[in-house]
């Protein structure tokens, strides 16, 4: 199974497209976003491409491909509004070689997980990264709207047993087997 994650869309469409492409370019099967879909959020000032409306379309053009999560930016109304499920703080995703667990980030993170030999992907940082601790995994595509830390908008591509985290130019940020 093919899996590209995202996060952090944050209501802006810019780099939707590109996202869609480069699933289809891949051969991907389904596409997770872990969280924060629409709002922006009160720390981020309005940048170019909000676009609320645009953005739900996205999601619901890939609706039978999508795997949703709710970020703490999403709202209940958000839930009722999308034409999608999302679900709630945590879920598992079980392929041939792995359970992936997923969230947002802002409740179960490296600092809070309680489960030995696991791989716990989430979002909420807008920072990329793959690390190994102990017998856990904890990935993170970062933000494809709102990088930070000097990265640019970035996604991640999950297949069976390994993780490569791209930035929107198709570069690689980094990649790892998982064992």
């Amino acid at each position: 199974m093919k899996l590209m994650f995202i996060s952090d869309i944050h209501g802006i469409k810019t780099n939707l497209s590109k996202v869609k492409e480069r699933f289809e370019e891949l051969h991907c099967d389904k596409l997770v976003v872990l969280g924060d879909l629409y709002y922006i959020g009160p720390r981020n000032k309005m940048v170019e491409g909000y676009d609320i409306k645009a953005v739900q379309e996205f999601l619901e053009s890939m609706k039978d491909k999508l795997i949703c999560v709710r970020g703490n930016c999403d709202s209940e109304v958000d839930i009722m509004v999308s034409n999608f499920p999302i679900v709630n703080e945590l879920s598992v995703i079980m392929t041939e070689n792995h359970d992936l667990y997923i969230t947002h980030g802002h409740i179960y993170n490296e600092s809070n997980w309680m489960k030995e030999h696991s791989i716990l992907i989430y979002g909420h940082l807008h920072i990329p990264f793959i690390k190994k601790i102990e017998t856990n995994y904890y990935l993170n595509p970062g933000s494809i709207s709102l990088p930070k830390e000097g990265y640019l908008p970035s996604y991640m591509v999950y297949d069976e047993n390994k993780v490569t985290i791209y930035d929107i130019e198709d570069n690689i940020l980094m990649e790892e087997e998982l064992k």
